[in-house]
């Protein structure tokens, strides 16, 4: 039966909105597929504004991936903001696709992907304005599996009460294994219902399933365990892993947004998975091991890439681009083969130990020489220790000099506050660091229009990584450190304005801190916030940190935790933690040892390049680390006209 769109109601509407473009879709390189050729179809979301959605690189592959398959469709859908939401409840419109807009009710998977967990309200809306119900115990035969994945995922229980299922970990293969599973069901003619479903996806083993696992509390508040209550659904869910990148070469036609986004280039994740050990990283720990896409492979999806898009910017991605073995012939080759084209490239961030000058030069030939930025995360030496980001004040200073000397003119540096065992003095280093920074620049090159710009974030302990166990500095205190910091740069006269300071106050952190350790209680508060008119909660204007404690007040009373309970609690070894029953591969005695480590600023060194350090990922997952040199170069040779 075909599903119509409902384009012709939401048009009547969009006249009285702002940004109407972006629902409009049409966008290039976007697929409409026709709805009654294929029978199995997914709608994907990434659960925030279109502008921050449409970039997004995991939501970009599977829709490509999963459209490439016979049979199967898959549209996007993003959060609508206020002023639309109130019209289309007006007005019955319900949640729609981009693509064709279709109802997003009507399709077989709703697929969200999370890299925050502030997102979860977005959630909410999405569901209640495709008349999905919230909770999953209500939905019925007619409603469609409520799936998440991303970052985020690898603690779902915070939203458990709301999604039917989760997939951590990579989702190229797990996409394509879910739609085939979904296929044969529904050939069967959907024996056994939704139920059925979701007890053949729980039975795979990496698909996991909230409702066949029953969780038993302490007396004191804590975890007793999380048991299965469903005959053969194992004890713990793995992570799925892509091994060989050079087989997903995705996005192939990377989509054009028809409105401004917050980043408009096309982009390439050159490998994926980091080893460096950064404790505070929860993206580097999961995604382990490290698998690099071949020289070769980056050059061609570069040159598809470019071809389908226009795009005059070629961002090349990863935890840690410059690590790439081969980043230095992948930056002078595409550098080479674009120069007439102007075709700039950009890394994210670049470690100061990764950095130089030679990397630098061609990453800015084509395009223009913005500033360079580093994150050295914790402002002493010692706090640096801690963490295990391995860079000495003098690695830094080094690298700043190299640059100014070399034309560049700002510097910016992020750092975060809050970091396990960190004091007031720890925090003043930062600037005493970018205060050396400048010194540095008007030794170099004689002049004083040198620029630092400093950027601090509040440190959240995120779960499977060794700070998991850490309590977290309270919003007060968090505030009141970096006040310090403030008063101490702008006090000072030879430096002080030559110095940008950007914070971001403690309170989002509290919020995010309670919901990425959370378990399945905080549901009750996520979706008190939600009927509060909670959404976009990664937005600054529309946060609100009263009706988050407001909510947790009510919707954890009588349980006998409170938010401080989640957030500023430090853990022990015995405690069964909220994830423990999702295998991310890391085993958990090497993450509490590494705890350990951090606690006596024990530094540990990069597996890539040293002796195996046990963490469980490689033999427990059947993976390994994959790294060149290839010795190849990019094709083609010659310089593309």
């Amino acid at each position: 039966m075909t599903v119509e769109s409902v384009f012709p109601r939401l048009e009547a509407l969009l006249p009285h909105v702002q940004k109407p473009i972006q629902y409009v879709g049409g966008e290039l390189n976007s697929t409409v597929k026709d709805w009654d050729a294929c029978d199995v179809r997914w709608a994907l979301m990434y659960p925030d504004a279109y502008e921050v959605g449409l970039p997004n690189q995991g939501v970009m592959i599977l829709y490509e991936v999963l459209n490439e398959r016979e049979g199967v469709l898959a549209e996007r859908t993003y959060s609508v903001w206020p002023d639309l939401e109130a019209l289309m409840r007006e007005h019955g419109v319900p949640q729609f696709t981009v693509d064709a807009h279709r109802p997003v009710r009507a399709f077989d998977v709703f697929g969200l992907s999370f890299s925050t967990e502030l997102g979860y309200t977005n959630m909410l809306t999405a569901l209640d304005l495709a008349g999905i119900p919230l909770e999953a115990r209500d939905r019925t035969d007619e409603d469609p599996i409520v799936l998440a994945g991303g970052h985020a995922a690898f603690n779902p229980e915070p939203i458990a009460d709301f999604i039917d299922c989760a997939v951590i970990g990579d989702g190229e293969q797990a996409v394509l294994d879910i739609t085939e599973l979904i296929r044969g069901w529904k050939a069967e003619g959907r024996p056994g219902g939704r139920d059925e479903l979701l007890l053949r996806l729980a039975r795979t083993g990496g698909v996991y399933v909230p409702k066949f696992y029953d969780v038993e509390y302490l007396a004191d508040g804590r975890i007793g365990r999380v048991v299965p209550n469903a005959p053969g659904v194992p004890w713990r869910v793995s992570k799925h892993t892509v091994m060989d990148l050079d087989e997903w070469p995705y996005p192939k036609q990377p989509l054009v947004p028809l409105a401004e986004t917050v980043h408009e280039r096309m982009s390439v994740e050159i490998f994926r998975g980091c080893t460096r050990g950064c404790r505070f990283c929860q993206a580097g720990m999961i995604t382990r091991p490290v698998r690099e896409r071949s020289i070769t492979g980056i050059g061609e999806m570069v040159e598809r890439g470019l071809k389908a898009t226009g795009f005059e910017e070629v961002g090349l991605l990863s935890l840690s681009s410059a690590d790439h073995t081969e980043i230095g012939d992948i930056a002078k080759g595409l550098a080479d083969r674009y120069t007439e084209d102007k075709i700039g490239l950009s890394l994210p961030s670049t470690r100061v130990d990764a950095f130089n000058i030679d990397l630098a030069n061609e990453l800015s030939r084509n395009g223009r020489r913005s500033g360079l930025t580093f994150a050295p995360e914790g402002g002493s030496e010692r706090m640096r220790k801690v963490i295990n980001k391995m860079v000495s004040e003098e690695d830094l200073i080094r690298t700043v000099a190299t640059a100014y000397g070399n034309g560049w003119r700002q510097v910016k540096l992020y750092f975060m506050c809050g970091l396990p065992t960190e004091t007031d003095e720890d925090v003043l280093q930062i600037g005493e660091m970018a205060k050396n920074v400048i010194q540095k620049g008007r030794e170099v090159t004689g002049q004083n229009d040198i620029r630092c710009t400093v950027s601090i974030g509040g440190f959240v302990p995120k779960p499977h990584t060794p700070f998991q166990w850490a309590p977290q500095l309270s919003a007060e205190a968090t505030d009141a450190r970096l006040a310090k910091l403030r008063d101490s740069i702008r006090g000072d006269r030879k430096y002080g304005k030559n110095i940008g300071y950007r914070y971001h106050d403690g309170k989002p952190g509290i919020v995010e801190g309670l919901l990425s350790r959370g378990d399945r209680r905080i549901g009750a508060v996520i979706r008190a916030v939600y009927e509060d008119g909670g959404r976009f909660d990664g937005w600054r204007e529309y946060f609100s940190y009263d009706r988050w404690m407001l909510s947790a007040e009510k919707g954890l009373a009588g349980t006998g935790v409170d938010v401080d309970w989640y957030t500023t609690r430090e853990r022990t070894y015995e405690e069964v933690l909220p994830w423990d029953h999702l295998d991310s591969g890391l085993d958990k005695d090497w993450l509490w040892e590494d705890w350990q480590d951090a606690l006596e600023e024990v530094e540990v060194d990069d597996c890539r390049w040293t002796p195996c350090f046990d963490c469980g990922v490689c033999p427990q997952m059947q993976t390994e680390i994959q790294i060149g040199p290839t010795g190849k170069k990019l094709l083609p040779l010659t310089v593309v006209k």
